[in-house]
């Protein structure tokens, strides 16, 4: 191992895990070597044992695995498990750090947005280990990850998932704006209404104690609505970066492919491709449709209620043909 320059040691060490397979000898044997040395005992479910470091904590499970995690985990690695690291290979993405990925839940997830063209889809997923560990090894993780090439392909394989439950919500572009238009609309409350309603479209064909969703507010609004809804005894949490858990994953996935599917329809209406997200080659396409189609028609394509279709109706001088309400300013931060 290169020896560390004065720079180096002044960069702070950063966090990383390892995950090896040790028999029960080796398991033994660092036990006995850790305890010698003064480590910390403390309890982690299902563990045979683990402890804690001064800079890393080592977990040992009785599957034979072992975890070392912490800000010092690479130079105890080198300096105390070289017998073991020359005969264990590292592990991968696996269930020793997260079980829970692997127990039945829902996974529940969005796309569209922060697109201007198109619809929200809001998107439930229900699985077990056995199709979790399948769609693992065919590369299922956060659709912002994966080429849009493999989006559909993806999508076709999770709802083939023998034993699996996946349902979608949206709202057709007329409805949602006519929702967004009303006195005191809130994005959040619609995507709440939309969340639950696919979640409770897919208790309905499986049932699971749980589900998962990427924290979009800090208000319980999923959980009101599905009470309205007649759920009960199921305990949906929310987290950021909820996109980790691979059945949320999936949700993200068959998601976005619902997403890319009505901007296909979309397209063809329109004549050609139309653009994802909100940069500015949408305001281009947005003056061509006002063009095209008349202003009214926009509504049809995308979400009034963005900054961007005041812009371009304002500057297409057909405020009066559509009369959408001038955004507030935006915030500038001074010094």
């Amino acid at each position: 191992m290169p020896k560390r320059g004065q720079d180096d040691e002044e960069k702070p060490k950063k966090l990383s895990t390892y995950t090896l397979k040790l028999d029960d000898a080796q398991m033994e044997t660092l036990r006995g070597l850790l305890s010698g040395r003064g480590w910390e005992p403390f309890d982690v479910a299902y563990a045979r044992y683990a402890f804690r470091g001064s800079d890393c904590n080592v977990t040992a499970y009785e599957s034979g695995k072992l975890v070392v995690a912490g800000k010092g985990t690479e130079e105890f690695v080198t300096m105390t498990l070289e017998p073991y690291v020359t005969m264990a290979p590292k592990l991968g993405y696996d269930d020793v750090l997260h079980p829970d990925w692997f127990e039945l839940h829902a996974g529940l997830d969005e796309s569209g947005k922060g697109d201007f063209f198109g619809p929200v889809v809001a998107a439930t997923v229900i699985a077990d280990r056995t199709a979790i560990e399948g769609w693992i090894k065919a590369g299922v993780k956060d659709s912002k990850k994966i080429a849009e090439s493999q989006i559909l392909a993806l999508d076709k394989l999770i709802r083939a998932t023998h034993g699996v439950a996946v349902a979608t919500c949206l709202c057709g572009m007329p409805k949602y704006n006519l929702i967004m238009s009303r006195p005191r609309a809130n994005l959040n409350r619609l995507l709440a209404w939309q969340h639950a309603t696919a979640l409770t479209q897919a208790l309905s064909v499986k049932r699971a104690p749980r589900g998962l969703l990427d924290q979009f507010t800090k208000q319980p609004l999923v959980q009101r609505e599905l009470a309205k809804m007649g759920v009960s005894g199921f305990d949906l949490q929310m987290r950021t970066k909820a996109e980790e858990d691979p059945v949320v994953a999936a949700a993200s996935v068959v998601a976005r492919a619902e997403y890319v599917r009505q901007m296909v329809a979309l397209s063809r209406k329109f004549g050609g491709p139309l653009q994802k997200g909100a940069g500015p080659l949408v305001k281009d396409q947005a003056l061509q449709i006002i063009e095209r189609f008349g202003a009214r028609q926009l509504g049809e394509f995308a979400k009034l209620h963005f900054r961007t279709a005041y812009e371009v109706v304002s500057a297409a001088g057909k405020l009066g043909e559509l009369p959408l309400p001038e955004p507030r300013e935006r915030m500038e931060w001074g010094h």
